[in-house]
């Protein structure tokens, strides 16, 4: 994993790195940026973690998608038993078959598209007309068993509709101002239940946050002065909870609303600069009678923590809640996704919450503010007690509901709407800490086990259009997979469950997925089934197959609380593939060993005994991806296994049989006076080392200019130095003696042909017969691909220092009139062919017209022109010439010369 001291200059680019800080802040951003640097090592390594399978996009199985001609799916209403999933876009809304989404002839969708003078009014305003000027759909609920109710932005002027459900059509309009915010980017979440709406947003640009109950009359909101009960706070979502069926007490239903607001706290060195809340109305609440009136008189708001205090981690701004309901409604629990304040630093939290250290935290002391500063009330609470319930104990004092309540109560309710009990996660902790993404959704479901237990399985979308499926298993958490959902990378807008469908439904800026909850089929063998630790799937022998689908389940294996037991501890090869491979001594081979799982270790053995390559002189590296043996030797030849180890089992991945053959001794049959060999025989080597340590492979132990044999092995020669000088001398004097007859031939034929022109011969490419110009030699850069081959058509090439080659192609050169192009110097015959050979290190190599790339050195062998002239060596260099300059009378240059013949 990697260390988080990357953040810090990232953290300190933001706004706490400004130099007007004082130096009370730079002590404190100094502590902080310490206890940073320590951050990956000790417990919060277990809260990191990774997820098992990452599936992308294009290997996703069983998925289901909806793309209408809109934008922006942002929101979804489920109802499971009628087998209905409504979507609300940009400007539409969709009634889709939740058995199948992309059934198109089962889906049905209405156009809600704001007016061209609405939209033509919200640009005057000054608004965004190519996000903001649009018919944002905020809300969709079931109003009752006939109706659908809906509101949306409606380019700045909100309206709401109800909608006849059966046909999917709407039936009447209304002023939307009050239950939907102006601004499609507004934080904002609404529920209907029972004929009344509750809805938490900023309404209005120029207003303050709000939570209110829009209908039926009377309608409530939160106080504004003396004492503001929200500050700029931002609603990420909202649950009914039904305390009152199996309370004792008899307290009234409530409704929780979650939220991020400004810190009230005036701390002039605090990072803390926002705070995640929960808030609590009863559903009973009617506002008072004097005070209050049509104001909640049973808003409380308590702060939720999570942090990771050892490291001084806070998570203040809450993005997402999915509140998990048990059958005791006491056992409720909430899950909620949490992210840090600095925008330039991505990581995310989940935490959990209990019901009751919620309703511990209301019951508990207040909070007021003392000289501008908030502190704990120390003073008598009144009789009875402020921001509860209307319950039977009230009753017994003559008070009904809430008009009832003296002003005295009313009045320290308006005055102290903040508790000061801290809402602490269980566990003390977060559940998953995830570095470099952020979360966006959760949801939640239920799913028991083969072992009797009952298991959560968390679905979290992220900021990126990924899924990241888990299981909470104790107090930690497993990523199961990762799903790549959408290709382009775009957040995770909004998701519900579907237990009876059994699918997740992700919406996003381009469409909703369905998600199967399960594909157990993805994993082909027990151990794979097993690792998973998915409480949903389990081996039945022969496949991976889902528990739901058997009734007899005796017969399944499933292992989720260690991942381990149950499938036959084989460490054999089994069905693993076997190869064999040859490699020359001094080569470097590579032994590929793909592992599936993120989580997997690979390990190796040679000849059943466990092999570590980390050390510098141990001749092996060990990597994700496969093991390099280094500079082959006799000794390294045997048998390698690779082992995916993986919950302390290893499983059999690879086999190989390495076979290292000794380089043979040099040739007795070549000769040794490199005066008697043909010139044919030569063949130029360039090569290149990435520095002077670096070691030459076979090819590198060539000479510059060495005789390859025709045999069915190529020769490596030493001691080379003084063939070498010989053979630039004898050519070096034959050039000098072939430029001066080319002189004298050229004068002569100066005089005898007045009509053909050859100018003083030189060295030269040309590039088209049409031109019949000098050009210029240009140098281009060559790639070496993959397989060890070079890019390019060209065979003259020179190797680069960073392991690219130069090519000589022919460029544009300036036409000079009344000449043409000189002939070129007599070519050398080309060399015998010499053999195709295999080398199995992982690279192959075909000799002498391809690049190798061994112990990071670059080669690339030039091969001479094949033409059909005879050997310079048995004629004269007059005659030679004479049979050349006779034969371009007749012959026009050739348009594609070898370039390599240079």
């Amino acid at each position: 994993m990697e260390k988080l001291s990357p953040l810090v200059p990232v953290f300190i680019s933001g706004n706490m790195g400004r130099a007007s800080l004082p130096p009370l802040s730079l002590v404190l951003l100094w502590c902080l940026l310490s206890a940073l640097s320590a951050f990956p090592f000790g417990p919060v390594l277990d809260l990191d973690i990774t997820p098992r399978t990452t599936v992308f996009a294009s290997g996703l199985l069983d998925c289901n998608r909806f793309s209408g001609l809109t934008v922006n799916y942002s929101t979804l209403l489920l109802e499971d038993e009628a087998g209905k999933l409504y979507v609300g876009s940009r400007e539409a809304l969709y009634a889709l078959d939740s058995s199948n989404i992309s059934t198109a002839r089962n889906n049905l969708s209405i156009d809600w598209a704001a007016s061209a003078e609405q939209k033509r009014q919200c640009m005057n305003k000054g608004r965004d007309n190519q996000t903001e000027c649009y018919n944002h759909v905020r809300f969709l609920g079931r109003y009752n068993e006939t109706h659908l109710y809906t509101c949306g932005t409606h380019a700045f002027r909100p309206r709401c509709a109800y909608i006849d459900a059966e046909l999917f059509k709407f039936v009447r309009f209304e002023e939307g101002r009050e239950k939907c915010p102006y601004d499609p980017a507004k934080g904002y979440t609404a529920l209907l239940t029972d004929g009344e709406m509750y809805s938490a947003s900023q309404y209005e640009f120029r207003s303050s946050p709000d939570i209110r109950r829009n209908f039926p009359f009377p309608t409530l909101k939160t106080e504004d002065a003396p004492t503001r009960w929200l500050i700029e706070a931002d609603f990420v979502g909202s649950a009914l909870l039904r305390e009152s069926s199996n309370s004792s007490v008899g307290d009234d239903d409530k409704i929780y609303f979650f939220f991020t607001e400004r810190n009230p706290e005036e701390l002039p060195y605090s990072s803390q600069t926002r705070v995640a809340r929960v808030a609590r109305v009863c559903k009973g609440d009617i506002g008072g009678q004097r005070t209050l009136q049509r104001k909640w008189t049973s808003f409380l708001k308590a702060r939720l923590v999570c942090s990771i205090p050892e490291y001084q981690l806070h998570f203040n701004v809450l993005r997402s809640v999915f509140v998990l309901e048990s059958q005791n409604v006491h056992d409720t629990v909430f899950y909620a996704v949490f992210g840090l304040e600095w925008k330039n630093v991505k990581a995310s939290a989940v935490c959990r919450y209990s019901l009751r250290d919620v309703r511990a935290a209301f019951e508990g002391p207040y909070m007021e503010t003392q000289d501008s500063k908030l502190g704990v009330y120390t003073g008598k609470v009144p009789e009875p007690r402020p921001g509860s319930c209307i319950t039977d104990q009230h009753r017994a004092l003559l008070i009904n509901t809430s008009r009832d309540l003296p002003d005295s109560i009313l009045n320290f309710a308006r005055r102290h709407p903040l508790m000061a009990t801290e809402i602490q996660p269980s566990g003390g902790r977060p559940l998953l800490f995830k570095r470099s993404i952020d979360y966006t959704k959760i949801a939640v479901h239920q799913v028991p086990a083969l072992d009797g237990q009952t298991y959560n399985m968390l679905f979290i979308g992220t900021d990126e259009g990924w899924l990241h499926k888990a299981v909470e298993i104790g107090s930690s958490v497993h990523i199961i997979e990762e799903l790549q959902l959408f290709e382009k990378p775009h957040p995770v807008v909004n998701m519900v469950m579907s237990p009876a469908q059994r699918s997740v439904y992700v919406s996003g800026a381009s469409g909703v997925v369905q998600v199967p909850v399960s594909v157990c089929r993805r994993y082909t063998s027990c151990h794979e089934c097993l690792f998973t630790r998915d409480p949903l799937c389990a081996w039945d022998g022969n496949t991976c197959a889902e528990v739901t689908s058997y009734t007899d389940r005796s017969n399944l294996t499933q292992d989720v609380q260690r991942g381990s037991r149950g499938c036959e501890n084989r460490t054999g090869d089994g069905m693993v593939s076997h190869r064999t491979r040859s490699v020359m001594e001094g080569d470097d081979v590579l032994l590929q060993c793909e592992l599936r799982s993120n989580l997997a270790t690979p390990r190796w053995t040679f000849n059943g005994q466990n092999l570590f390559g980390y050390g510098l002189d141990s001749g092996y590296r060990i990597g994700t991806d496969g093991l390099l043996i280094i500079g082959t030797q006799s000794k390294q030849s045997g048998h390698y296994r690779c082992y995916a180890v993986e919950n302390d089992v290893w499983v059999p991945v690879r086999s190989y049989v390495i076979r290292v053959q000794a380089v043979p001794p040099p040739s007795p049959h070549l000769p040794t006076d490199p005066t008697a060999l043909p010139e044919s025989l030569f063949t130029t080597t360039v090569a290149t080392t990435r520095g002077p340590t670096s070691e030459p492979s076979e090819l590198s132990q060539l000479s510059p200019l060495v005789p390859l044999p025709a045999g069915p092995e190529f020769q490596t020669y030493r001691n080379m130095e003084a063939m070498y000088i010989s053979l630039v001398a004898v050519l070096g004097g034959l050039c000098l003696v072939l430029t001066v007859v080319l002189l004298y031939v050229s004068f002569c034929a100066r005089g005898a042909r007045k009509a053909r022109k050859y100018s003083q011969p030189r060295l030269s490419l040309t590039t088209d017969a049409e031109r019949k110009a000098t050009s210029n030699v240009e140098l281009k850069t060559i790639s070496s691909h993959c397989n060890g081959r070079v890019e390019g058509r060209g065979r003259g090439a020179a190797a680069n220092e960073d392991g690219s080659f130069l090519q000589i192609v022919p460029g544009e050169g300036q036409s000079t009139p009344k000449k043409e192009p000189p002939p070129p110097a007599p070519p050398l015959p080309s060399p015998p062919p010499l053999p195709t050979s295999e080398y199995t290190n992982g690279l192959s190599a075909t000799l002498p017209s391809v690049l190798r790339k061994m112990n990071g050195n670059s080669y690339v062998l030039l091969r001479q022109a094949d033409t059909e002239t005879t050997s310079p060596l048995y004629h004269s260099f007059t005659e030679e010439l004479n049979r050349i300059l006779e034969k371009r009378k007749h012959t026009q240059l050739d348009t594609q010369p070898d370039e390599s013949s240079v």
